[in-house]
């Protein structure tokens, strides 16, 4: 995937509990872990706006991109 998020780094930089978080932006434990691992195939505005306020970030802090390899452009079988 081209697009990292650096929500983990955060986290451990604000010292604030994934738990934490999702309270403070009323998401789901399940839906932050699952964009904390990367496994996430979108993310609506409104909730990368409330990360933001949250952890006071900017989206570039929370997104990373990385040009994708030939491998991750392999179709799975």
């Amino acid at each position: 995937m081209a697009i990292l998020v650096k929500l983990d780094a955060l986290l451990h930089e604000r010292r604030m509990t994934l738990s934490k978080l999702a309270d403070r932006v009323d998401i789901t434990l399940a839906n932050l872990s699952i964009l904390k691992t990367g496994k996430a195939r979108a993310i609506r505005f409104s909730t990368l706006e409330a990360i933001c306020e949250a952890l006071q970030c900017q989206p570039g802090d929370l997104l990373d991109y990385a040009a994708s390899t030939k491998e991750d452009q392999a179709v799975p079988k």
